[in-house]
């Protein structure tokens, strides 16, 4: 009977949204670290046609072709996935709650699959700008991660939204570290008939590929039933006799502040992001594929240490001042990067920015509050269209700033990075001050049962 409800429980846990996480972050992980170090690979040996002589002889000639590739690459996949997602969005809201997860699964499982190619058919580099089109029309991240977090928030209730959010960010953090330790040393390993990067691409299409299944046959869709629509946050002022126009007026401000310092710390995250993996590359730091993969396994402690961070801070602080707090934290981590000469001052840098992803979590959580749970998958899918669009200006803006900056102060995007995240904090402070306000008199509340915590309108 133990055994009964041991294994019960154990196919409950796997069916969770997380396992899926876990696949495929690990997949991802690995195909990111391939990915570099094969765009290096061909930016380095590239000749000119009908000549001998290497076309990116010079270290910063290899620094912009790899730069001007992932300008490309990355334009294409911000862009393509915005009418897909938008659609899939909307069959999740209609019942269909698996295809914003499952579709974005299939164009992972290409790329991996493309890149596979690349490496062993010896293709130019230039066909994963096709396979980067195709993932976007699948939906891609842009789909995928609003998916997931909806499935998240729609099987916890209020009060656990938050954590629920943040356990998906420490599951996806902790496959990422441990498929970055092990990427730049499994890209080594060849036989003599493939190359490096073929084993590690073989392991990541089929974890990318047992993903897809476990998606299809085992993910599991719940909802905890939460307060009725008729007391969500956009109608709640209303039912109480204050007038509806008000409410949603109120709301919307929220919303647009929310959606603000989201853009804006998103931004200053994805171009500093975007920059560091082609900034490692150069001396002085110069890494490796095993250095890389340590480098990318950094990263992801953040995801463990924010998740940490914002389970301890928030028995004393509100969700506001934690976000305010992993902005702050990011920005003094991302400024120091910008004078990083060894790579002891990389992880230093790092280091300062142990609770850089508390923010984004915890504004979805506190933005799916806003909306009726009707509207929860279009909400937060809008956020990460926003961060799309963002990225029409910060992805050349940082790339072409880094080219130019290269000869005098390599780091400068790195400042330029932690000013935006220092941004992000004033409308983050405004939504703070807006919750402060005093509330309405007891009398024109009692026919509304009170939300468990102010911080959480």
């Amino acid at each position: 009977m133990a055994t009964r409800s041991w294994c019960g429980s154990a196919f409950g846990v796997v069916r969770r949204v997380e396992s899926l996480v876990v696949l495929e972050q690990l997949g991802t992980s690995l195909f990111d670290t391939a990915l570099l170090m094969v765009v290096k690979d061909r930016c380095a040996n590239a000749t000119s046609p009908g000549t001998n002589d290497t076309r990116f002889a010079g270290e910063e000639e290899q620094q912009r072709a790899m730069s001007d590739f992932y300008l490309v690459n990355n334009l294409i996949v911000q862009l393509t996935p915005i009418v897909p997602a938008l659609l899939l969005a909307k069959a999740g809201d209609r019942g269909w709650r698996r295809a914003p997860v499952l579709v974005p699964l299939c164009g992972y499982l290409l790329s991996s699959v493309t890149l596979l190619q690349v490496v062993l058919l010896r293709l130019p580099i230039q066909v994963m700008f096709g396979t980067a089109a195709l993932y976007g029309i699948s939906g891609g991240f842009c789909a995928y991660w609003p998916g997931v977090m909806t499935l998240a928030s729609l099987g916890s209730d209020t009060e656990n939204r938050s954590k629920a959010m943040m356990r998906v960010e420490l599951m996806y953090g902790a496959a990422g570290l441990l498929g970055s330790l092990l990427s730049g040393h499994v890209f080594l390993l060849y036989s003599s008939s493939v190359g490096h990067g073929t084993v590690l691409l073989c392991i990541c299409t089929l974890l990318q590929l047992l993903g897809l299944t476990h998606a299809t046959v085992l993910l599991q869709v719940k909802q905890v039933s939460s307060e009725p629509e008729e007391r969500s946050p956009l109608l709640l002022d209303s039912s109480a006799g204050v007038p509806a126009e008000t409410s949603k007026r109120k709301n919307t401000v929220n919303v647009v502040l929310l959606f603000s310092a989201a853009i804006l710390y998103g931004s200053s995250v994805s171009g500093a992001m975007e920059i560091l993996g082609v900034f490692v590359m150069k001396e002085p730091l110069n890494w490796n594929a095993a250095q890389v993969g340590y480098g990318n396994a950094a990263g992801f402690v953040i995801f463990l240490s924010s998740y940490l961070g914002a389970i301890a801070f928030r028995r004393c602080v509100s969700d506001v001042t934690l976000i305010l707090i992993g902005m702050l934290s990011f920005a003094c981590g991302i400024y120091f990067m910008s004078f990083v000469t060894a790579s002891y001052m990389f992880y230093l840098a790092r280091s300062l920015s142990l609770f850089a992803l508390i923010p984004l979590p915890t504004i979805r959580s506190i933005l799916s509050q806003q909306v009726p749970t009707s509207l929860c998958g279009i909400t937060l899918t809008a956020l990460q269209l926003a961060l799309r669009f963002a990225a029409l200006a910060y992805i050349p803006a940082f790339t072409k700033l880094y080219q130019r900056t290269l000869g005098w102060f390599p780091g400068f995007v790195f400042t330029l990075s932690s000013i935006l995240a220092v941004l992000g904090m004033i409308p983050i402070s405004v939504v703070g001050c807006r919750q402060t306000q005093p509330r309405r008199p007891k009398e024109t509340e009692t026919t509304v049962e009170p939300r468990h915590s102010d911080k959480e309108n």
